[in-house]
């Protein structure tokens, strides 16, 4: 069956798939990750996305494509870009080329062209640095067959383990064509007239921001501050991990961009000033500067003797005390293996150290074993840079123990780093990197705006891929994995916080809903339903509530079944939060880390608050007060939540509330 017949299905699958949303986007069948290539042209929205198109986890990836007239019905392509002899076609963009600068259409028929990360897997394994590269390919007819440029890469890598996701724009200003492109922990700039040939201008992020993980998918956009004839370029940078709530999330950065250069307004330098951490003094117990005398090996994973930071073409590792540290990447993440330190007599009530590598619970692990039981466990942060941690061990002081380094993972992020045991009298902390975040939630990664919306339109319109690397490979749907966000409005406002990057739900969507509901005037305190006389059982919904002169301290709203499974959505006004708890909500045990608690920063007018509320199967989006505070989650019920309470603390005005049914045609 060709692409094209197997995106035909989709409608019908939709209908027989319980956890299958009805209005965003997702392939007809197997895996799907990262937006890429989004444009606007002739009338027509570009969705590219990485695509494996044999598995349902992720794999060697191509650009899997479709296209709309509103960003919410969508009509399924043929696989836009396959892998070559260079590698295969990981995130990148694409663009409008009007006036022809690459020579590859003409000014009568502009070339869309796309500018994409190859990345060469044997390389890779050869142990190389260098195997990420960028290209190009350009398409003719308005995105239907794509021609790679003969000349590729155009932009060759000078031996960065992390340099891709290309996002391209033009800088009339400067009259030239601006890449971002991820490199590890910063974000490069690179300038060109032509989209063939690049040069190198400058980079930006470093001592900025996030940088609990790998800084991935970047955009640069240039935005009005509503209100005013005022404008800032903004930066968006996806980390991974390192998000609010455990995981990949996406932060952003507000400057200006001479056309060359980033620079942080100052509003944002004061905010995102970073907090040291804090390394007690004390006993050394392991540094690892010399060997592994006083461990017991085992396995391959960590070789004859410490490491002196990075293995092969491992990523930079960082943040280790001293020339050496524990590094299970010693032949690469599928080996295996266990250090397991001397028994000793514990002396102190804090053990600090250093760990870093894959976050696999019990698998890539820093274990504290008393009578051969663990009773302290640590894993990495997915990140290979290593953080301070504690173990707070006062209640065993004086017992005999040891020290277990263990790597049982293999695949992605299966090894663990550690470095500089000591015995203190305080904890470590680990330094605090303040960052602005376009979404509180798990849920929404690698987000990026459409190029070329008319200027008529006006409009910066993101959609981001909604989950979570944490979990993103064992999420239990069956014929295919991962969904769009709904797509987004971008602006800058003026808030209680300063200058933000507001995100609100696109006019389009107001177009699909296929039966709308009404509440006027009503009073709510203990578990008051909504909409109770309507049939929810479709499971694909949208909920707005305006509530005046709120005076209490807890707002909850529940989506139920009648198996007991439950979400719920709290506003905390104390400690000025909101709160998305999915412990209850259906299926959760497929990983270990997607059932929790969701903490979403919430410093807003308390006394008016507005809520929309996306629900479709297997997802849930809250903006509130017209996106100052946005939250995306997956959920996986058992049954579509049927029924919707609303409660609070105190006597509570309902102003107007609003439920549609929506549906969107996907094919």
């Amino acid at each position: 069956m060709t692409q094209q017949n197997k995106n035909a299905d989709t409608n019908s699958t939709t209908e027989a798939e319980a956890f299958r949303p009805k209005y965003h986007f997702t392939p007809a069948e197997n895996w799907m990750n990262d937006p890429n290539g989004m444009v606007y042209y002739a009338g027509e929205y570009h969705l590219f996305y990485q695509y494996h198109p044999e598995s349902t986890v992720w794999g060697p990836m191509h650009w899997g494509h479709a296209v709309s007239r509103d960003m919410v019905n969508w009509e399924h392509l043929p696989i836009a870009l396959f892998p070559d002899e260079l590698g295969t076609i990981f995130s990148g963009s694409a663009v409008v080329d009007w006036n022809n600068t690459s020579g590859l259409g003409t000014k009568d028929n502009p070339p869309m062209v796309a500018i994409f990360t190859y990345h060469n897997a044997k390389s890779e394994k050869a142990g190389n640095n260098d195997f990420q590269t960028q290209g190009i390919a350009y398409s003719t007819d308005k995105g239907r067959t794509w021609t790679k440029y003969s000349a590729n890469p155009v932009l060759n890598n000078p031996g960065k383990v992390v340099f891709r996701d290309p996002k391209v724009s033009w800088h009339e200003p400067s009259q030239r064509w601006i890449m971002v492109l991820a490199q590890g922990d910063n974000i490069g700039f690179y300038s060109s007239t032509n989209l063939r040939d690049w040069v190198a201008e400058s980079s930006f992020g470093q001592n900025w921001g996030e940088h609990g993980g790998v800084w991935e998918c970047p955009d640069l956009i240039r935005v009005n501050v509503s209100g005013t004839d005022e404008y800032k370029y903004v930066l968006i940078v996806s980390v991974m991990p390192g998000a609010p709530n455990g995981g990949s999330g996406t932060q952003y950065f507000i400057g200006d961009f001479d056309g060359s250069v980033f620079t942080l307004a100052p509003e944002i330098q004061n905010a995102l000033q970073p907090i040291p951490g804090v390394f007690p003094k004390g006993q050394v117990f392991e540094d690892f500067e010399g060997d592994f005398k006083n461990w017991t090996v085992s396995g391959s994973a960590f070789g004859n003797t410490p490491a002196k930071g990075a293995y092969g073409n491992q990523q930079e590792v960082t943040g280790f005390n001293g020339n050496g540290l524990a590094n299970s990447f010693n032949t690469g993440d599928e080996a295996t293996g266990r250090l397991s330190s001397h028994a000793f007599t514990l002396t102190h009530p804090f053990i600090n150290f250093y760990v870093g590598g894959g976050s696999h619970v019990e698998q890539t692990a820093v274990n504290l074993l008393i009578n051969g039981k663990v009773v302290r466990s640590t894993s990495g942060p997915e990140s290979e840079k290593l953080q301070p941690a504690s173990w707070d061990v006062g209640e065993f002081i004086g017992q005999s123990a040891s020290i277990e380094i263990v790597d049982s993972a293999q695949g992605g992020w299966g090894h663990i780093l550690a470095d500089q045991f000591v015995f203190a009298n305080e904890p470590a902390n680990a330094a605090k990197h303040p960052a602005l975040w376009l979404d509180y939630g798990t849920d929404n990664y690698a987000g990026v705006t459409f190029s070329d919306v008319p200027k008529d339109d006006g409009r910066l319109m993101l959609m981001g891929w909604m989950s979570n690397w944490f979990y993103a490979n064992q999420v239990p749907t069956q014929k295919w994995r991962s969904a769009m966000t709904i797509p987004r409005s971008l602006s800058l406002q003026n808030t209680r916080l300063g200058l933000r990057l507001i995100s609100k739900p696109v006019t389009e969507l107001d177009f699909i809903s296929i039966q709308q509901f009404q509440q006027d005037n009503l009073q709510v305190h203990k578990e008051t339903p909504l909409f109770s006389d309507v049939d929810l059982r479709a499971g694909s919904n949208r909920l707005r509530i305006s509530l005046k002169d709120f005076n209490g301290k807890e707002l909850v709203f529940e989506y139920l079944n009648s198996l007991q499974e439950k979400v719920s959505i709290t506003v905390d006004v104390l400690s000025k939060q909101m709160l998305i708890d999915r412990t209850q909500s259906g299926n959760v045990d497929f990983e270990a880390r997607f059932a929790g608690v969701q903490h979403g920063l919430l410093d807003t007018d308390f006394n008016h608050l507005e809520f929309d509320i996306f629900y479709d199967n297997s997802s849930i989006e809250v903006f509130v007060n017209g996106g100052e505070l946005v939250m995306s989650a997956l959920v996986f019920p058992n049954e579509p939540f049927n029924k919707i309470t609303l409660s609070s603390d105190t006597q509570t005005h309902v102003e107007k509330a609003t439920l549609d049914l929506l549906s969107a045609d996907i094919k």
